[in-house]
């Protein structure tokens, strides 16, 4: 499993790969327009604390083909390092990953909601494609069971692209994906957290400390 962090907050992004073993960021103009700041310099600042090895992926506002394709290739040139460009897969913008990944470009396709998108863009050259999970279901869809079509579709079809599932508001959405074969997932800095947060965890810590300092008088073994 690939995770990834969707923000575009620097403190969130700091603290994640402190502490997670992460392998990239994603983004989207709703997430960077929270920051209030310039679009390419906060792209800049996260790669920075991200390195040049880790995703990110950044996405296009243009709605045509032609305008998506400028808009990528100079998101591409002025980031640079392991960096993919977010497409929505309309007409418009299966008809620019066609192109860009001709040229090299790198492409997550995005607003995915059925599995013929996600199949579609990938014929069309894209290296992942993410379904929205809880807008899935916010639909009275279940974005669990896209996942697993989108899983089973690309492999049917010897297909490389990679899923990586988004829109998660709960640790069970991530798991129950994860189960289903999904190569990868973007989640919040909150999910994030709640992955490896149990109670019974915490507990048992405090247990194995207090059974120290009440045989030793002392809560390290140094």
């Amino acid at each position: 499993m690939i995770y990834i962090l969707d923000t575009a907050n620097l403190q969130e992004i700091k603290r994640a790969y402190e502490y997670y073993p992460m392998e990239g960021v994603t983004t989207n103009p709703s997430i960077i327009s929270k920051e209030k700041e310039n679009f390419i310099k906060r792209l800049k600042d996260i790669r920075k604390i991200i390195g040049k090895e880790s995703m990110l992926h950044a996405q296009v506002l243009a709605v045509t083909a032609e305008e998506m394709i400028n808009e990528a290739k100079y998101i591409v040139n002025e980031i640079g390092g392991n960096i993919y460009i977010k497409i929505p897969v309309t007409p418009e913008g299966i008809k620019a990953i066609k192109i860009l990944s001709k040229d090299g470009v790198k492409i997550t396709a995005t607003a995915i909601f059925t599995a013929q998108q996600a199949l579609i863009a990938s014929k069309a050259g894209a290296d992942f494609v993410a379904p929205y999970v809880n807008r899935i279901d916010n639909i009275s869809g279940n974005g669990v069971e896209v996942v697993g079509d989108i899983v089973e579709l690309l492999e049917l079809n010897n297909l490389t692209t990679k899923v990586l599932a988004a829109s998660f508001k709960n640790v069970q959405q991530v798991n129950e994906v994860s189960l289903r074969g999904c190569q990868s997932v973007t989640v919040g800095s909150d999910i994030m957290d709640k992955l490896i947060e149990h109670a019974l965890t915490e507990l048992s810590v405090k247990q194995f400390i207090n059974d120290w300092k009440n045989a030793y008088n002392k809560t390290t073994v140094l």
